[in-house]
């Protein structure tokens, strides 16, 4: 998928049954869901966090099931359904936290804007409130996105 045509219409829906949000900032799917394609060197327990982003499904997804720590691609369930990446809120909360500190500290070399940047924390408030409230209720959450 070429993510810089396309993401001005992709939406991240982060839910559980304590809650969800959908995610409609370009900037924050460019960012941070996409990070991994950024080309930037990282540690392991960083490329860690950013593949696990990187492997959030889209209404399409058409490849094997995949899992990590913490996470799993759970596949549809009929023609009329779509893959969720499930993850515990604590294990998405670690990746979202690590690819923001790694955002920060790569902002020129990736060309992120001031306006991306308030952008990204606004999503990230939301979605961390959802988090929040999964983890408290004792619920995985599930993320995917379509475009």
């Amino acid at each position: 998928m070429d993510y810089r045509s396309d993401s001005d219409r992709v939406h991240v829906n982060v839910g559980s049954p304590a809650g969800s949000y959908t995610v409609g900032s370009a900037s924050f799917f460019r960012y941070i869901v996409r990070l991994a394609e950024m080309g930037l060197t990282l540690r392991p327990v960083e490329r860690e966090a950013v593949e696990m982003l990187a492997n959030i499904p889209h209404a399409f997804f058409d490849e094997g099931v995949s899992s990590g720590n913490g996470w799993r691609i759970v596949p549809p369930s009929s023609f009329e359904d779509w893959p969720v990446m499930e993850a515990t809120p604590q294990r998405l909360r670690a990746a979202l936290q690590t690819a923001r500190r790694i955002l920060w500290q790569n902002a020129a070399p990736v060309g992120v804007s001031a306006g991306d940047i308030v952008a990204i924390e606004e999503e990230l408030d939301h979605v961390f409130g959802v988090l929040h409230r999964a983890e408290a209720a004792g619920f995985s959450v599930n993320v995917s996105y379509v475009s």
